[in-house]
């Protein structure tokens, strides 16, 4: 067990058929972050870029905390709904999994600066302070999929990491899922035991076979940011952020068949399940520079500059084989948490926006991000060589663009109608697909108190492969569906 991604290629992490490092898949999901905002700017797909005056800009656009004349603070509680629906040869599958979570909180502090003796509407008017919580990935949900596979056996996977050590070392490990599978009779050698070619599986096809996972956790942000208006034109933001990641992940793969345990024997039926425990938690930092300019009253243009977040992560992963003869022996394997600390930085974004206001009816606002995942890095210790999977993010990730647009109408001065669309770029070359939100909110303001109620709808596909043995690895087809629904509370004072 000397490298986890050698041990762990299992799964039911893994995302692509060539290469199985789970540190750089997990590089990539900490890496594909969102902004955190309240709901009326969730109800306009985040595109909150060139909005400004909303206590999303804590988290988003610093700038926009310029836009604020008073102070005023928020919180937004969030229900989720997750279900994600599976195709494992043609059999269909199901698992769902519903979760409350604070996604947003935020205060900002109203500043004016003097204007004794001068035009109150030129020069520096303003600067205000902000600070906020806000959760920016969601890792909450179940994946279920099983099915009969016609073709190959889990212990074809034994077989082959058996190959590579015996060519290696001279002999299985015995400490690791080779040896654990060899002691098992899933795997065994049919002819001299120093040579590769001779260990196969035991296991006749076809085979039932079953994956469960369960993830939970997720990636939040508190935030520290100020803006400052110049001349109700030109207003500028910086903002700190220190990230919290914690991740964990339960996956068991489960395979009924049977056997040829014994020379000339009859073959015995059994039931065998791997399984993989992970447990994921780190800290870091970045940092964002925004601006919004005013070219007219009507018309808001945005940037925002987001630093690469520098991340420290301590990473606990195990993982247990146990068998079951029907009528004979019973063996388990578990192994010792393997324990990693490494450093990851996640790329920079880039995000530009513009909002138009219609006067006293509202307005459009859209927004274009930019994001190179293949410049997400790793970085080597003494205990971990982060080449490989280094490697592995350049090969197989790219550099995408995310789009968001919304509205939102004043019905009158107490009742607000808001709609938006988003699309998140597929950070994999192959497989997957974009992740598209489509959201609807409605907003009521009571003097100095208002509430925002939002829903907004998650959709996406995914490729997964259970083990990898070539042009006959399985691989089960997943469509993933959020039902989010959003409701902030706030008060201006």
């Amino acid at each position: 067990m000397k490298i986890k991604y050698l041990l762990s290629i299992i799964a039911i992490v893994a995302i692509t058929k060539d290469s199985f490092a789970q540190y750089s898949q997990d590089a990539i999901r900490f890496s594909t972050f969102q902004t955190g905002s309240t709901s009326r700017i969730k109800a306009i797909g985040n595109a909150g870029t060139a909005v400004g005056g909303d206590l999303s800009s804590v988290s988003g656009n610093p700038a926009g905390l310029g836009f604020f004349t008073h102070s005023e603070v928020s919180i937004t509680p969030e229900y989720d709904n997750s279900k994600i629906s599976s195709s494992f040869f043609g059999q269909a599958g199901s698992a769902n999994r519903n979760d409350v979570n604070m996604s947003n909180a935020a205060i900002v502090f109203y500043q004016q600066l003097t204007t004794r003796g001068r035009d109150k509407s030129k020069g520096w008017l303003s600067i205000n302070y902000g600070a906020g919580y806000s959760r920016t990935n969601n890792f909450y949900e179940n994946v279920a999929y099983g099915g009969t596979n016609q073709t190959s056996s889990i212990s074809d996977y034994y077989a082959g990491i058996a190959k590579r050590e015996v060519s290696q070392y001279g002999s299985v490990n015995p400490n690791g899922l080779d040896g654990w599978a060899y002691d098992h009779v899933l795997i065994d050698n049919f002819g001299p035991a120093t040579d590769p070619n001779s260990y196969s599986s035991t296991v006749n096809v076809p085979v039932r076979q079953l994956a469960g996972i369960t993830r939970t956790g997720g990636q939040s942000e508190f935030n520290l940011s100020f803006g400052a208006n110049y001349s109700n034109k030109l207003y500028i933001g910086l903002g700190l952020a220190i990230t919290d990641i914690r991740y964990n992940s339960h996956a068991r793969f489960t395979e009924n068949g049977n056997a040829i345990i014994t020379n000339g024997g009859n073959p015995t039926d059994f039931s065998s399940t791997f399984a993989q425990d992970q447990s994921t938690k780190g800290s870091g930092f970045n940092a964002k520079l925004g601006i919004i300019y005013k070219p007219i009253q009507a018309l808001r243009l945005g940037f925002v500059f987001t630093s690469p977040t520098f991340y420290n992560i301590d990473d606990s992963y195990a993982e247990g084989l146990a068998t079951q003869y029907t009528g004979g022996k019973s063996y388990q394997n578990v192994s010792e948490p393997y324990q990693l600390s490494y450093n990851l930085r996640t790329p920079l974004k880039l995000a530009g926006g513009a909002s138009v206001f219609i006067g006293k009816y509202g307005f459009i606002s859209g927004d274009v991000e930019y994001i190179d995942y293949t410049t997400t890095h790793l970085s080597s210790n003494d205990s971990y060589t982060a080449d490989g999977d280094n490697s592995d993010i350049k090969s197989l990730y790219r550099s995408t663009v995310n789009l968001h647009v919304g509205a939102e109408v004043n019905v009158n001065s107490l009742v607000y109608l808001r709609g938006g669309y988003s699309q998140q770029g597929n950070p994999m070359k192959d497989l997957g697909s974009d992740i598209k939100t489509v959201s609807g909110g409605i907003g009521f303001h009571f003097g100095a108190y208002f509430v925002d109620a939002t829903y907004a709808r998650v959709t996406g596909k995914q490729t997964i492969f259970p083990y990898e043995v070539g042009a006959t690895s399985p691989f089960a087809d997943l469509k993933k569906t959020n039902n989010n629904a959003f409701l902030t509370l706030g008060y201006r004072f």
